[in-house]
């Protein structure tokens, strides 16, 4: 079996989350959706369960956080192209987000820009010129060199 990734989200409004995230091209999978949460389906291996704030608080002993005024965690998607980032990035937008919350990364051999869900969970969409990462890390020993950080 693959490993996967369940990325847990505290939502306000389910129904708009779950549109905002269908606009974004999630896929609902209803089997694991219910009244109180949706299972939006990034890829076959990424998932994002999106939880009312009562429904999450039965998986945390911690109160949800404002995602509008504290960050707790970034997260990132990548992207083929530079310009897939910045057609997901409309495309939040166009569904109610926010754009660029955080600085555009242009550092020539990556690329990113940021969004904001109705909640203000930041996430991060980022391109790699995997040719330009390989040829900077020819000859590189040292693996932890070789990771690049967003």
């Amino acid at each position: 079996m693959q490993r996967m990734i369940f990325v847990n989200l505290p939502v306000r409004d389910l129904a708009r989350s779950t549109a905002f995230y269908e606009a974004l091209g999630f896929a609902k999978n209803p089997q694991f959706s219910n009244d109180d949460a949706s299972c939006m389906m990034w890829s076959e291996v990424i998932v994002v369960m999106l939880h009312t704030h009562e429904h999450f608080l039965r998986f945390s002993p911690r109160p949800v956080s404002d995602a509008t005024k504290a960050c707790e965690v970034l997260l990132c998607l990548s992207a083929e192209t530079r310009e897939a980032v910045d057609a997901l990035v409309q495309k939040a937008g166009t569904a109610g987000g926010g754009v660029d919350p955080c600085p555009v990364q242009d550092h020539g051999f990556m690329y990113g820009r940021s969004y904001e869900d109705p909640d203000g969970h930041i996430w991060e969409v980022v391109w790699m010129d995997p040719a330009a990462v390989a040829e900077s890390n020819a000859g590189n020993t040292d693996a932890q060199s070789r990771t690049v950080t967003a």
